[in-house]
């Protein structure tokens, strides 16, 4: 496992050959070298708090033409240049054959990086279009066929790791569309094992804001590819979400950090999971618990009883600097279907 401060901080050079395909510098304005530090700094934490990347890794990056993907691989090269461990990447583009898809442009920007790289061609478009009815959400079907197809290239490729791009804000959409559509209380994990139990799937944007994602790509200047498939289905549920929770971070900025942080506070035992927590032998210790429940305490300043404050986590990577005041929160596995 990789420490954080040896992954974000260390000042380990990696050799000239292992660096030709990081991007060309120039003197970046403030608030871009701010963003920049953030994004990597974020990003090596990710890797190091779930020990996502390790000595001789061959991390296989998802690159789809997003903002998401482009921004994924963009920062794991210049971090590859100051880890103090040795592993590779090479980055792989499913071609799925849309109608209109610019089949040159990721090539030609894989190319002019430097990095290695593969193109897979495979039709899984004409099966999504003929499989799933019209007005119906093709992402499910899209999404199995895609992770085969990356899997099966995975092996070929002999690929330890598989980075995807998905960033905070798709982790805290996915739990929601569980929870509104699932029923289950279930995120989207920074690493698991894949499908099919042979391959472990990152996920190094974890604490990364999809706002600071599309400044970075714009200031980068990535060939964005539209998708046509999901691009043309402005009525998912993913999509709502997304929008209920811009509107919280709107009405109550902050909010969204607090939900992400949650989720790495989970308390089994104020949930109703008796798989993860034996309910049915609670007995009384005679013992006072100083984190006990306190349901029924007074409250003075008359918020809800199961208020407690707690500092501003440091979980999710994100910065805080700006927050100096304390939060009133409430006290806080399987694949499913929904990621």
């Amino acid at each position: 496992m990789v420490a954080p401060s040896l992954f974000t901080d260390s000042a380990v050079i990696a050799p000239a050959s292992a660096r030709r395909d990081a991007a060309p510098r120039r003197k970046l304005p403030v608030e871009i070298a701010k963003l920049k530090k953030r994004l990597h700094r974020q990003v090596g934490r990710a890797i190091a708090d779930f020990a996502m990347i390790e000595n001789g890794d061959r991390v296989m990056v998802c690159v789809s033409g997003g903002k998401d993907s482009f921004s994924l691989l963009d920062i794991l090269i210049e971090l590859r240049e100051r880890a103090p461990i040795d592993f590779s990447i090479v980055a792989v583009n499913l071609d799925q054959k849309q109608p209109g898809f610019p089949a040159d442009v990721l090539p030609a920007y894989l190319a002019r990086l430097g990095v290695e790289h593969r193109i897979v061609e495979q039709d899984t478009y004409s099966v999504v279009k003929r499989l799933v009815p019209e007005g119906k959400t093709m992402c499910s079907l899209c999404s199995r066929l895609r992770r085969g197809a990356l899997y099966r290239v995975a092996s070929e490729l002999g690929a330890t790791k598989i980075a995807l791009g998905h960033h905070r804000d798709d982790m805290v959409a996915t739990l929601f569309m569980n929870m509104f559509f699932g029923g289950r209380l279930k995120a989207m994990p920074p690493k698991l094992v894949s499908d099919d139990g042979r391959h472990v799937v990152i996920r190094p944007l974890a604490y990364v804001a999809e706002r600071d994602l599309a400044r970075w790509a714009e200031e980068r200047e990535f060939p964005i590819i539209p998708c046509n498939l999901c691009g043309s289905q402005q009525n998912l549920q993913r999509v709502r979400i997304g929008e209920m929770l811009r509107a919280w971070e709107r009405d109550d900025p902050g909010r969204i950090d607090r939900i992400f942080d949650a989720m790495a506070r989970v308390v089994p035992s104020h949930l109703m999971d008796r798989k993860l927590f034996p309910f049915a032998t609670l007995a009384p210790t005679g013992i006072a618990d100083a984190d006990g429940d306190r349901a029924f305490d007074a409250d003075a300043d008359g918020a809800d009883s199961y208020s407690a404050a707690i500092e501003p986590s440091s979980i999710s990577g994100l910065d805080r600097s700006s927050e100096r005041e304390r939060i009133v929160a409430l006290p806080s596995s399987r694949r499913g279907e929904i990621e």
